[in-house]
């Protein structure tokens, strides 16, 4: 129970100390919004990085590991197509059903800074999950208690679904499980950061139907109408049925394929 206990107290820590951390972080003195959000991701994940570094170096003395870069091109070649086709698989069906409609493009000033500020998002949330916290209660227990643990966590740092219906709360829950499973495939971070990250960045500054920050802006003009259970409604494609059917779709195949490359090597 005390082993238990010091878990407990090590992941409040880690979570806990770096969400009060970044509220002392300063702003930058800039009238470029795309400088100011860049700065907004970038003051998270460089606390990420260092909390992650003092609790494994120190903290566990190098007993715990990350892994980072194995085999790097072919597992980013794998959170690639992963999350091409997790998106667009999305996306295809909500615009043959006429659930999704593209009406104009708009002009973004700096979108290369703003694609830049969704990558760190996206290292950012992927290491803070799926690193030391992920490694460290997969090494004490299982991967199913590491992905449980890690879940709730990452449902917590998307609140606003469960101001929403279940479909939303559903989707995040599932969406976790997808790229934790897509991390014990590749046996990396590095797949799961750039599949989320063409999730968050097509589906947002693309598309306009993915939530990021409220400042981003989307280049594309999309409405989304009809039955609110396709469409998403106000949440948009995180609140349609199609991305749940997806996610469970992509975990039953990641699962399958795990399962078969654990009985080769076990």
């Amino acid at each position: 129970m005390e082993k238990v206990n010091n878990y407990i107290l090590k992941t409040v820590i880690f979570f806990v100390g770096w969400a009060i951390l970044i509220s002392f972080a300063p702003d930058i003195q800039t009238n470029n919004k795309a400088l100011l959000r860049l700065w907004w991701e970038f003051v998270p994940l460089s606390l990420v990085v260092l909390f992650s570094f003092i609790f494994v170096l120190v903290i566990e003395k190098d007993k715990i590991k990350i892994p980072l870069a194995s085999r790097f091109f072919k597992n980013s070649l794998i959170g690639v197509v992963i999350g091409f086709l997790w998106l667009g698989s999305v996306v295809a069906v909500l615009l043959l059903t006429k659930t999704m409609n593209i009406h104009d493009q708009n002009n973004i000033d700096y979108i290369w800074i703003w694609i830049l500020a969704s990558l760190l998002n996206s290292v950012m949330q992927e290491l803070l999950m799926r690193g030391y916290l992920y490694q460290l209660w997969k090494q004490k227990y299982n991967v199913v208690v590491a992905t449980v643990l890690t879940t709730i966590l990452f449902s917590a740092m998307h609140g606003g679904a469960f101001e929403a219906l279940i479909i939303p709360v559903l989707n995040v829950v599932t969406m976790s499980i997808l790229v934790t499973l897509l991390l014990e495939y590749t046996g990396t971070i590095i797949a799961p950061i750039i599949a989320h990250f063409t999730w968050n960045t097509i589906g947002a500054i693309i598309f306009g139907g993915v939530s990021l920050a409220s400042d981003y802006p989307n280049l594309f003009n999309s409405t989304f109408q009809g039955n609110p259970l396709l469409s998403g409604g106000i949440y948009k494609i995180e609140g349609s049925i199609i991305v749940l059917a997806v996610n469970l779709i992509l975990i039953t195949y990641l699962f399958i394929i795990n399962k078969r490359v654990s009985s080769q090597y076990g």
